[in-house]
């Protein structure tokens, strides 16, 4: 949970911070920099509003656990969060290129008409999704459990992480484009989002809302079990301990959704979804090609300028 808690973090409060970075480094280089308070006023009400849509959800969470039914909040968050996770990737892949003209872009308009409210609803929106998207997220890794996610030590690095990469970005003493860190991270929360999926059909069968052709196409707990409950049942029924540890498969059922049973269906799902994330990273090679024509590199593009 809190390597999954480390990614999600660490992306959703960069990107955050980047977007604020870029509008407040333009204003003080067009000489406005008096409208950065408002900016940051936006931002801090964000944060505070994302803290109260957590309490919400877990009020609401624990609604659902009283009335017998959170297993099917929890499969919905799981398949919701699926979507919203690879939706986060695909989206910084297709705008970290035009996101610092947009921002600025914006930000003429406001300049232009004196329109502060605007300032303030523009960076509060900006960064409310990331702070309800974390949530979201949170929700999904720990089964609803958000506040665990937030006190635990994964999220605190990730906010601490990305704080860290956007000054050296602002700073100008990070060289390495930004591209870099979020294809890096984009694999890896593909990865948890795979993971996710599979979790909530196992989840599914469990409860009998959907049946399998294949209850299990392969047992591994010989090799590594799921949980050291099933290391323990392994080394009773059979006299021989399994190779791994199940914390291990703790660990990676956790992080990557594991198995050491799945059923058909989870197997397709996780190799479906891997599909279809090629096919749509493949089906779009012209419009990157042009977009790469129109615009400057990544790096160029995101570049903080010289004060």
């Amino acid at each position: 949970m809190e390597i999954q808690a480390l990614l999600i973090t660490f992306r959703e409060v960069l990107e955050a911070l980047l977007i604020v970075g870029i509008i407040t480094t333009y204003l003080r280089r067009v000489n406005h920099k008096q409208f950065n308070k408002y900016v940051w006023l936006g931002a801090g009400l964000a944060v505070l509003a994302s803290v109260g849509v957590a309490l919400l959800f877990q009020l609401v969470f624990t609604g659902f656990a009283a009335m017998g039914s959170e297993m099917y909040l929890k499969i919905g968050i799981m398949l919701v969060s699926t979507v919203l996770l690879t939706q986060m990737v695909f989206w910084m892949a297709s705008h970290s290129r035009d996101i610092k003209g947009n921002m600025e872009g914006k930000m003429n308009k406001f300049i232009s008409t004196g329109n502060v409210v605007g300032m303030v609803i523009h960076s509060f929106l900006v960064v409310l999704r990331e702070g309800v998207e974390t949530v979201f997220f949170f929700a999904a890794i720990t089964g609803g459990n958000i506040g665990a996610a937030m006190q635990g030590w994964g999220a605190i690095t990730g906010v601490v992480i990305a704080a860290i990469v956007s000054y050296l970005f602002f700073k100008g003493t990070m060289k390495v484009p930004l591209s870099t860190f979020f294809k890096f991270t984009g694999a890896f929360i593909i990865l948890i989002s795979a993971g996710l999926l599979v979790q909530a059909i196992s989840m599914m069968q469990d409860l009998n809302i959907i049946g399998s052709i294949l209850p299990h196409v392969y047992d591994l707990t010989w090799f590594l079990p799921e949980h050291p409950i099933d290391y323990t049942h392994y080394l009773r029924d059979h006299g021989t301990a399994p190779i791994l540890s199940g914390d291990i498969g703790v660990f990676l059922k956790a992080l990557f959704g594991y198995s050491s049973m799945p059923s058909i269906e989870e197997v397709l799902a996780y190799i479906g979804y891997f599909v279809a994330i090629l096919l749509l990273t493949s089906s779009k090679p012209s419009a990157a090609k042009h977009k790469k024509e129109e615009a400057p590199n990544n790096a160029q593009v995101l570049k903080p300028q010289a004060k």
